[in-house]
């Protein structure tokens, strides 16, 4: 399989959001457990359009992503730093749009693949990772989630980053957008994301 390809499959299990409810820690791998089965059930229905499932895929995983943060991220501080709020939220609705687009237009590449869970394991920083295996007719790939603690004096584990096969999304983003912006302005980089075809 091209990378290009295995990209676009494993991005079928990882959608980004705006509103994120935290898990706590004993919950993460059982949550995600339950929405990533319920996400390859929409994804096996026939009888659904893309559309239609993109939408109901999207309101079903929209709770344990922080899009705030990863938006935060994958600008870089020192750009995030310079905007003004109203600025900022542009960027992470613009960010939060473009991604789940581009997660419907990869549907197509769904079939029939699987999703083992691994298991929960203390990762960098005190963070948290959850391990997942993809399982298909052209091998096995390794999706991780990649949690933090939103609150300092209690548990709030939220979604900030996921690796496809090591690579990480957040920075494969920041890579594209710290590279842009060496050509480009930071209005002139959101009106090209704002483009439909702009990936």
């Amino acid at each position: 399989m091209k990378l290009e390809s295995l990209f676009k499959v494993l991005l079928l299990i990882v959608i980004t959001i705006t509103s994120a409810n935290a898990m706590k820690q004993d919950e993460i791998q059982t949550i995600l457990t339950k929405k990533i089965d319920t996400v390859l059930e929409i994804l096996k229905q026939k009888n659904l359009t893309t559309s239609k499932k993109g939408e109901q895929i999207i309101k079903i995983i929209d709770e344990v992503f922080d899009y705030e943060l990863m938006a935060r991220v994958a600008l870089g501080k020192e750009t995030w730093d310079t905007l003004t709020e109203q600025k900022q939220k542009e960027f992470t609705k613009v960010f939060e749009t473009k991604l789940k687009n581009s997660y419907i237009e990869k549907l197509e590449f769904y079939n029939d693949q699987k999703v083992k869970i691994i298991g929960l394991n203390p990762y960098k920083n005190n963070r948290l990772q959850l391990e997942t295996e993809l399982l298909g007719k052209e091998g096995v790939y390794k999706i991780n989630y990649n949690f933090y603690n939103k609150s300092k004096d209690g548990e709030q584990w939220l979604i900030y980053d996921v690796d496809l096969v090591g690579v990480s999304i957040i920075q494969t983003y920041r890579q594209q957008f710290s590279g842009l912006l060496k050509e480009k302005t930071f209005d002139e980089m959101l009106a090209l994301l704002e483009k439909p075809n702009t990936k």
